[in-house]
């Protein structure tokens, strides 16, 4: 269900109870690990494909704060690029896995269903090396997903049998909040035969969406309080809370503000409705994503724990092409030179401040850079560490 045939559903107040305890109680597979002291670390996938023109071109930037502003505190990788290999696909669900693992992976549906782009990751993410070594909850290593891409909210595990689902992050969407609410409501008294009856349909069909049955899908008890508190703000409708990339920044948002995560990655997704024809989808887009950065950086300083203590990682999925025969000339993301060429930006304490770095690095070394940043190993990961971002 997308984000439109959500609002014709699910309609009335339920009742906003406390509920019962717990569907899932989570487990720790080592308690005994180290607990996380060092600094927070938020990943933004500037994602949905976007071209360096519209984002770090000072002149032509529809994302004024990150170039102008958040630039200025960190370090700038003008020059990111995914790699030009054989199978190396400069895509959504691709550049995700490619940005998590530090590696470039050739990745097939699990079924070789086309275009459904259901994959696994083969090497560890960076949440599984996080997690595997220190204390660190479920809860507080988050994935803030979009709701049109929802065979993202499966990238939380490694098919490596040294980490996996033990060591999964979790995810924030509206997929999950579906699942908590449809499961809530055929839990209430209130309910209706009929009703019901629509209900544990459609609550079929959104576990069906699962392609890991090895990850259970029931959210930790700190993840059901959470959306018990959005359910308590926004309703049952879907016609009140944000969408599209608005709603990731709310998200998150308030993932920091009642989770407080160490490491998060939102992945932000709307430019990538350019593939409708239209340019201003993407430029608008862009600008969304911009003011969704400053507001999260604006939270970071705003609360004493995370202020000085968090780095900001931007980095895109992938590029978009530069075709001057069609009309909107970055409509597309097909493998072309310039869907290969990306940047990123780390920002916050510890990092180089007002550096631009022009010389070519590889979007997997972001995995890397996240690991010195976050003073665990990543051993599976192939990319270096973007040394030039230390101070």
């Amino acid at each position: 269900m997308d984000r439109r045939g959500f609002t014709s559903g699910l309609l009335g107040a339920g009742a906003l109870l406390a509920g019962p305890a717990p569907l899932f109680a989570e487990t720790d597979p080592t308690p005994v690990r180290t607990p996380y002291g060092g600094p927070n670390v938020i990943v933004i996938r500037f994602g949905g494909g976007v071209r360096r023109r519209e984002t770090i071109d000072p002149d032509h930037t529809y994302s004024p704060y990150l170039r102008h502003v958040l630039a200025r505190r960190g370090t700038l990788f003008t020059n990111m690029r995914i790699a030009s290999q054989e199978g190396i696909v400069t895509s959504h669900a691709q550049g995700t896995l490619y940005i998590l693992t530090g590696r470039y992976d050739r990745y097939v549906d699990v079924e070789a269903r086309i275009f459904s782009e259901r994959y696994e990751p083969k090497a560890p993410t960076i949440f599984e090396y996080l997690r595997k070594v220190y204390r660190v909850p479920r809860h507080q290593a988050l994935i803030v997903n979009g709701e049109d891409r929802v065979n993202e909210d499966f990238l939380t595990f490694s098919t490596d049998h040294l980490y996996g689902v033990d060591y999964r992050s979790s995810v924030l969407s509206l997929h999950w909040f579906k699942l908590y609410l449809v499961r809530r409501r055929l839990r209430e008294n209130r309910v209706s035969a009929r009703e019901r009856e629509r209900l544990e349909k459609q609550l079929a069909e959104l576990e069906a969406r699962n392609y890991r049955p090895d990850a259970p899908d029931r959210q930790a008890p700190r993840l059901q309080d959470f959306w018990r508190r959005w359910r308590r703000h926004y309703g049952d409708s879907g016609l009140v809370n944000p969408r599209g990339d608005r709603l990731l920044t709310e998200l998150s948002v308030r993932a920091i503000k009642e989770l407080r995560p160490r490491l998060m990655m939102v992945n932000y997704q709307d430019p990538d409705y350019v593939h409708w024809g239209n340019l201003s989808h993407y430029t608008r887009a862009i600008s969304i994503i911009d003011q969704g950065i400053q507001r999260l950086v604006e939270t970071v300083e705003a609360d004493e724990e995370y202020r000085g203590n968090t780095v900001f990682v931007v980095v895109p999925d992938c590029g978009r092409d530069n075709n001057p025969l069609m009309e909107v000339s970055c409509q597309h993301h097909f493998n072309s030179r310039s869907a290969h060429e990306i940047w990123a930006l780390v920002a916050g304490p510890g990092i180089a401040r007002d550096v631009i770095v022009d010389r070519p690095v590889e979007q997997i070394a972001i995995a890397g850079t996240v690991a010195q940043i976050m003073s665990f190993g990543a051993d599976q990961s192939e990319g270096e560490v973007l040394a030039e971002c230390f101070a």
